[in-house]
């Protein structure tokens, strides 16, 4: 017997609830920021990347486990599931960790805040999704926002010539991100979202694992202040329900309604960054505040609906 279409009412709950989880992943993307400043220190890139998702998928693997019981992967999918987990988690990461090198954080992040736009680009483009005036313009108000979050650290290039090698890296980590938004749909439709977060983050463990030898860090045991334990057992927690709830978002909403909510990210990574480690925030963090609500409601439909509402009572 085939599934029955969801009615008006029950769409409406499943966008909501793709929304919500949406931002709540945004919220723990920025949690995450500030968590791994904390350990930043402690251990190189690659390293930190790999014992981030290795506690990630130790914490989905059970759930997912359970729910694979009763389905089974077709073995065409597997590879473009693992492609997307690398790409998402190793190749997503790589890049930005090197526009580092060259630009400041607060750059790199107003760069990699595109990722909206180009997730919204690329889904009209493959026919994913219809462009609309409301959409382009909310997408663009919260990349406003982010800039306005950040202040003027956001403008500032970097030194030396290697600027422009940085900005294009930390562009390419954007749109990667937009790339594997839009083609994970597909996948996420046809199989339960657990066994697919779990196995696309196994494949960017096994990926991780390489990167992370490479820093020598098979080398001995970990060492990390007790601090750091804390921060890397949090980051890997948060990761693990982030991207469950990111994927579960993905499965049930446009992209763009989805990647929409990352400006949440460096909202809350600026809040956090200055309650919790005391680091100065932008005297426009207000207006970038606003910029981010009304262009998640733009793009997310949420100021049509309520006018039509209103209209209607």
């Amino acid at each position: 017997m085939g599934s029955r279409p969801l009615t008006a009412p029950s769409e409406h709950r499943v966008r909501g609830l793709a929304a919500a989880a949406a931002a709540a992943t945004g919220v723990l993307v920025g949690s995450g920021i500030v968590a791994t400043r904390v350990v930043v220190d402690e251990a190189g890139p690659a390293s930190l990347a790999f014992l981030r998702y290795l506690i990630a998928v130790s914490c989905l693997l059970p759930f997912a486990l359970a729910s694979a019981a009763r389905m089974r992967f077709d073995r065409r999918d597997l590879l473009p599931i693992a492609l997307l987990g690398i790409t998402q988690f190793g190749v997503l990461i790589a890049l930005l960790n090197y526009s580092l090198r060259f630009i400041p954080s607060a750059r790199a992040a107003l760069i990699f805040a595109t990722m909206p736009l180009l997730t919204m680009l690329l889904a009209a483009v493959l026919g994913r999704e219809r462009l609309t005036g409301a959409k382009a313009a909310g997408v663009l108000l919260t990349i406003a926002g982010v800039g306005f979050a950040l202040g003027e650290k956001a403008l500032e290039r970097g030194a030396g010539p290697g600027a422009w090698t940085g900005e294009l890296a930390a562009f390419a980590s954007a749109a990667s991100g937009a790339i594997c938004s839009v083609l994970y749909r597909p996948y996420l439709r046809k199989y339960p979202t657990l066994p697919v977060s779990a196995f696309a983050m196994l494949a960017a463990v096994a990926f991780l694992a390489l990167l992370a030898a490479g820093e020598g860090f098979f080398h001995g045991p970990p060492r990390f202040t007790t601090d750091g334990w804390l921060a890397i057992a949090f980051i890997g927690a948060n990761s693990a329900v982030g991207y469950y709830l990111w994927l579960w978002a993905l499965g049930h909403a446009d992209p763009t309604r989805v990647t929409v909510f990352l400006a949440l990210g460096p909202v809350t990574a600026a809040a956090l960054g200055e309650w919790i480690l005391g680091e100065p925030v932008s005297s426009l963090l207000g207006a970038g505040l606003v910029c981010v609500a009304v262009g998640l409601a733009l793009s997310t439909g949420s100021l049509r609906r309520a006018a039509a509402a209103s209209a209607g009572s």
